[in-house]
């Protein structure tokens, strides 16, 4: 018998939509393998292998009978949520999260989502000295570095994070830490662990604040004119997130995307929850 055809972590990119729709039927309908489990994860995050027709790659498995339940995030289920990520995601366009399903597995339905391989040589976040960020980054805050001394948090000034950002504040993500960021060798970025997402209430907390009050590119607008057309009643979005959010949450979800265009400008910190997520990284 002939080796499975790997499908090289990271190499799925939002340009190759074959490669995508491939990616999510193995990992929707091939045989799911624990290998190992996260242990640093603060939900159950099982390592696997997933095989089909002789295809196989490695996933992540995240069942839903492991997560502990949030006080404020009482319905749905951080697997139905990273799924619904996932939807946003391929609805924009950009391809910002790994190919991710929901299925059953070896210890009940869970979300299954493609390992990504991540490049070490990206510089996505860094310390700087003084008030300022320098050119090519944008300020996030001060931070303690130790006996007494602060040093100015920023992040790169790159297209890729902003579409993140703008993502980000779609989803009303509650939790982009640095370690959430994959780049790969490709080039490609990645966003993951979105399970505490698509809160009613404004919980939006990132790193990526570095462009907070500047107009959105054109680019970005027209993604989420797109994104509020396909979440319109009847839309193709409105009916995948159904099942995996509540209609609160998709009505927020509708009302961020609105204000969004209405304001045209990235989202500030409103002061009513905390702006940076702990750890930040």
């Amino acid at each position: 018998m002939s080796a499975p055809e790997r499908i090289p972590p990271g190499s799925v990119s939002a340009a190759d939509t074959g490669t995508v729709a491939d990616a999510a039927e193995l990992l929707a309908h091939g045989e799911l393998t624990v290998r190992g489990r996260i242990r640093d994860a603060s939900n159950a995050a099982l390592f696997c292998t997933v095989a089909l027709d002789g295809r196989e790659a490695t996933c992540i498995y995240k069942p839903v009978a492991g997560e502990r339940p949030l006080w404020d995030f009482p319905d749905g289920t951080l697997a139905g949520r990273e799924v619904a990520a996932y939807e946003v995601s391929e609805a924009t366009g950009w391809g910002l999260v790994p190919p991710t399903v929901l299925r059953d597995g070896p210890y009940g339905e869970g979300m299954c989502q493609l390992w990504i391989e991540v490049s070490t040589d990206a510089e996505l976040l860094a310390l700087a000295e003084g008030e300022e960020a320098g050119e090519g980054w944008k300020a996030i805050g001060l931070a303690e570095v130790g006996e007494g001394r602060t040093a100015l948090l920023v992040h790169a000034d790159d297209d890729r994070l902003r579409r993140l950002a703008v993502l980000d504040a779609v989803i009303n993500n509650a939790d982009r830490k640095g370690g959430h960021l994959l780049p790969t060798v490709a080039g490609h970025l990645y966003g993951i662990d979105h399970g505490v997402s698509f809160n009613a209430e404004n919980k939006l907390r990132t790193l990526l604040w570095g462009w907070a009050g500047e107009p959105l590119t054109e680019d970005a607008l027209a993604v989420l004119a797109g994104l509020r057309d396909t979440l319109a009643e009847g839309g193709t979005l409105a009916a995948k997130l159904a099942p995996l959010l509540t209609p609160a949450e998709i009505d927020a979800t509708r009302a961020r995307v609105d204000r969004l265009l209405a304001t045209g400008r990235h989202p500030e910190p409103t002061g009513e929850w905390p702006a940076i997520p702990w750890p930040p990284v």
